[in-house]
């Protein structure tokens, strides 16, 4: 061993300690400062990429890009722009609060329809700050960022923007199916990305079967589908109900037609303005001033999941009202009044008829409900200051 090797290795062995000695002592301090450093560039690369994604973690945090480090822009994006309640995209509209939080149009309402049942200021889940339809505004930008993000058709897998999707599977795609009863809904997917989902029913849907469900489930329920092996008794039962359906809907449109040929028939615009009852657990009901029709005054009242204690705590929320005759008559006066939305809302409401028999003795209706298509469109009418709809009244003549 020459002099410079054996001042390295001396450097680096113990004091006293021979020649040979000094080798392997060398050597072994050696290998144990390159484990130690690969160990702390282990530690540090593991601190520096994270924990592996959680794929039950909401997407938000699933997909927020450490600082320092690249992605794809849409993800990145998609944590910025997401709503702040439901941690999705916004399909349509999408609302900011004073402090510029983002929500979308269904948390939004949901969020102005359990304010209003529990009686309290609603307030923006991120920074608790005061939210109104006054004081919240709509974010245009965010709308129009959201709508050219890139998604994946279903049937071509090719990349086009969430505002032509919808239309590019109705009427553009060449793989979508030509014969299937689609319909789009806005979803989620299994890895936690908002799309557009086709959704399809069973060709056996003329005999009777009920299976809705995404597009590509479809052959596999068809082939397993039991309405084909059902005996012809079975398909009749089945199909006399389809028909029964039918003629009940015809029946109310034919019964819609005949009230218009009525000599007396009043219609009017009411506002349905909420009220809290005096109870020790005050509950929320509706009721609107007093308006003419036909020559008689009148009064609505509505009230939410018929009276129940909590209804800021069910899932299904629903509306009845009743119709009150406020003047004093000389004879029984017969009448059918439907109610339908106003000229200016949006909620769906399919048209009732219901009749009644008006008389000092029974002045006013049982609570029927209102025919609203579910707990969303009831949500709209709750965040609404007030529930403007439009009443028909048709006199029976005897």
């Amino acid at each position: 061993m020459s002099s410079m090797e054996e001042r390295d290795v001396g450097v680096a062995a113990a004091p006293g300690s021979s020649s040979a000695g000094l080798g392997v002592g060398a050597v072994g301090a050696a290998v144990e400062a390159v484990a130690g450093v690969a160990a702390m560039q282990e530690e540090v690369g593991m601190r520096r990429e994270g924990p592996e994604p959680d794929p039950d973690e909401p997407p938000k945090k699933r997909v927020k890009i450490p600082e320092g480090e690249s992605g794809k822009l849409e993800e990145r994006l998609y944590s910025v722009l997401c709503c702040t309640v439901c941690l999705d995209l916004p399909k349509a509209s999408v609302y900011q609060c004073t402090n510029g939080h983002l929500m979308c149009a269904g948390c939004f309402i949901h969020l102005l329809a359990d304010s209003r049942l529990k009686e309290e200021q609603a307030t923006c889940p991120n920074c608790r700050c005061e939210i109104s339809k006054n004081l919240c505004c709509r974010n245009l930008a965010v709308e129009k960022a959201v709508s050219e993000l890139p998604t994946e058709c279903t049937f071509c897998l090719k990349q086009f923007p969430r505002s032509s999707l919808e239309r590019h599977q109705k009427e553009e795609c060449q793989d979508s199916p030509a014969e299937c009863n689609m319909r789009l809904i806005w979803g989620r997917t299994a890895d936690k990305k908002n799309q557009l989902t086709i959704v399809t029913q069973c060709k056996y849907k003329r005999i009777g079967c009920p299976w809705q469900g995404p597009f590509h489930e479809l052959p596999a329920h068809e082939s397993e589908c039991s309405h084909p092996t059902k005996t012809g008794t079975e398909l009749m039962g089945i199909l006399g109900e389809m028909d029964q359906s039918h003629r009940r809907d015809m029946q109310l449109y034919n019964t819609i037609f005949s009230l218009l040929c009525y000599e007396k028939i009043g219609f009017t615009e009411v506002q349905f303005r909420p009220y809290r009852t005096d109870d020790f657990i005050t509950r929320l009901y509706y009721e609107t001033p007093r308006f003419t029709v036909l020559n008689q005054t009148w009064v609505l009242k509505a009230r939410v999941n018929d009276s129940e204690r909590n209804p800021n705590l069910s899932c299904k929320r629903t509306l009845s009202f009743q119709l009150i005759l406020k003047s004093k008559v000389n004879s029984a006066l017969e009448c059918s009044f439907l109610l339908l939305k106003g000229p200016y809302d949006d909620v769906r409401i399919k048209p009732v008829i219901h009749h009644h028999s008006f008389c000092n003795d029974a002045n006013e209706t049982e609570y029927v409900p209102l025919p609203i298509s579910d707990s969303v469109e009831c949500n709209k009418l709750l965040a609404a200051k007030n529930i403007n709809l439009r009443l028909f009244i048709f006199q029976v003549q005897k």
